[in-house]
């Protein structure tokens, strides 16, 4: 496997601000999926970079972790090369997500009436080998009919009771606006009626195309592209409630979700790469092209959300999401709660990806 001419060899002089990083946590996030690949290894990513070609930096990160932060970049220059990550057009883009925390009941009440559901006994999924005949190849979910596979109801249908009686429901909220962006995180923490906290992450989704509500909304002139950010849509879903399905619905992917373990309170949920997400430090990537645990500077000038400096640091490829595709494209992880929501939901901003390559794949590359 080759590298792709989307990579263009750099040196760690070359990366702004990269001596005053702090390299020590995301050598952590590292680390954790180094003991998760002893598991399940990572499938390499389209560009080539080869899950193989991590197994010495991995092996090195189990054995013996750096005692500093000095320790820990230096383990970094060892056994990688920056490469800049050259986007398909314009320049890279980073936005950011988190973990919402919400108040939610185990039983449907008054006040509680806004179910997450779990995964239906009749999603399957679906891939070329089982994909009917003229079904939209985007389609990466299916329902399971006497007749054969089909398309699976989108939000719309599911909200107004296609899955009703199957008892699907993990939690109830009280809040549509906040189940919707639950279902955009892929995570989140519950504070029970009862007095447990529950964790909650993504399960399956119906399939069908996300459209997100900031783009609706900017379409239909509601909102300027230059201040849509998750606050703004949320104003604008309280100021027209009378609104709001005809808006979410517009976005016809539904996420089904599970229970999920995870009790350091300090990390975040266990995502697509299988290990807690470190705040500040994990990022999500286009799956199919880049390959889980691939480090990766960032270097986001305009972008000062996180520490009201300049964003310049580490992160480690730990998730995936359908919105984020294209090489140069990635959604930081900003942390759990209403603190890391109101960083999650402002950034939108231009940025330089540096993949760090293990050096035995930067061989000859340019």
């Amino acid at each position: 496997m080759s590298l792709s001419p989307s990579f263009a060899a750099k040196s760690f002089d070359d990366l702004p601000g990269w001596d005053d990083d702090d390299h020590l946590p995301a050598f952590e996030a590292f680390r954790r999926s180094a003991f998760h690949v002893l598991v399940k290894p990572y499938r390499s990513g389209a560009l080539g970079v080869d899950f193989g070609a991590f197994a010495e930096a991995y092996a090195q990160a189990r054995e013996a972790p750096p005692a500093n932060r000095s320790e820990a970049r230096a383990f970094f220059e060892r056994h990688f090369v920056p490469m800049l990550v050259r986007p398909e057009t314009g320049a890279g883009l980073v936005t950011g997500f988190y973990e919402p925390e919400v108040e939610a009941s185990p039983v449907r009440t008054e006040h509680f009436v806004v179910p997450l559901l779990s995964r239906p006994a009749d999603l399957v999924d679906v891939d070329d080998a089982n994909r009917p005949a003229g079904m939209d190849p985007y389609l990466a979910f299916a329902r399971r009919t006497a007749d054969g596979l089909a398309e699976y109801p989108d939000r719309g249908a599911i909200e107004r009771g296609a899955l009703a009686g199957q008892r699907l429901e993990i939690a109830w909220l009280a809040d549509r606006v906040d189940a919707f962006f639950i279902h955009v995180q892929g995570a989140a923490r519950l504070a029970m009626t009862d007095g447990r906290l529950c964790r909650v992450t993504y399960a399956a989704k119906s399939g069908q195309r996300f459209t997100g509500p900031g783009k609706v909304l900017r379409e239909a002139g509601e909102i300027p592209l230059a201040e849509v950010t998750m606050q703004s849509i949320r104003a604008w879903f309280k100021a027209h409630p009378e609104r709001v399905d005809e808006i979410l619905w517009r976005n016809r992917s539904y996420i089904f979700f599970r229970e999920a373990a995870g009790d350091d309170a300090a990390l975040g949920p266990i995502a697509a790469a299988k290990v807690p997400l470190t705040p500040g430090r994990s990022m999500a990537v286009d799956r199919l092209l880049h390959t889980f645990g691939t480090p990766f500077y960032i270097d986001a000038p305009t972008l000062t959300a996180f520490d009201k400096r300049p964003f310049r640091r580490l992160m480690i490829a730990q998730d995936t999401g359908s919105a984020i595709t294209g090489p140069a494209r990635g959604d930081l992880f900003a942390g759990s709660g209403d603190a890391a929501g109101e960083i999650a939901g402002v950034v939108r901003n231009a940025a330089d990806f540096f993949a760090l390559v293990p050096r035995a794949l930067a061989r000859g590359a340019r």
